[in-house]
């Protein structure tokens, strides 16, 4: 039995597929690293990912230094990230005090990205006193996932399944709704 919700859904995610230049993708986290379960369950959602287009995840190390003060703490962890920044990439700075986005407001950023002249798009997670001045200063947007903080693992599952949600939106497949 078909009903007409279903033809409703599909009606309204061919209406959001969009057509864009899907750009290589990289997550930058300030980070000790997440545990063997954390690491699988990214693994797959990067995997995910990579159906849509090239995706890389780098993982600082925080307080490379072994710094006291906190401060300088950031600055050491915001030269390691900015190393992995290109000129041309639009970065974006995962930070509490960012702008809330809904998923399909994310995948027009990730669309309106790869059709701006970018050559690829930087989600860029702090350590556990934020982000370096360079950093900050580099950033083209400042996202939040949630208006609770969270720890850095769950953020980066949350954000890569918002990553690969973004694409699955942008294509109007089925996986949203």
């Amino acid at each position: 039995m078909a009903t007409g919700g279903n033809n409703v859904d599909a009606a309204r995610r061919k209406a959001a597929t969009r057509a864009y230049n899907a750009l290589p993708m990289k997550l930058v986290i300030v980070s000790k690293g997440g545990g063997a379960s954390v690491d699988a369950a990214c693994g797959e959602w990067a995997d995910k990912i990579r159906r849509y287009a090239p995706f890389d995840e780098i993982v600082v190390r925080p307080n490379p230094k072994n710094a006291k003060d906190p401060r300088a703490q950031l600055e050491a962890e915001g030269e390691r990230v900015m190393r992995h920044v290109d000129a041309r990439d639009f970065v974006v700075l995962m930070d509490e005090r960012g702008k809330d986005l809904s998923s399909e407001a994310l995948a027009a950023v990730v669309a309106d990205v790869g059709d701006g002249g970018h050559s690829g798009i930087v989600f860029c997670v702090g350590g556990p006193f934020g982000h370096g001045d360079a950093v900050t200063r580099r950033a083209d947007a400042r996202v939040r996932l949630s208006s609770m903080v969270m720890n850095h693992q769950v953020a980066r599952i949350v954000l890569l399944e918002q990553a690969y949600r973004a694409h699955t939106i942008l294509r109007g497949e089925p996986y949203h709704h």
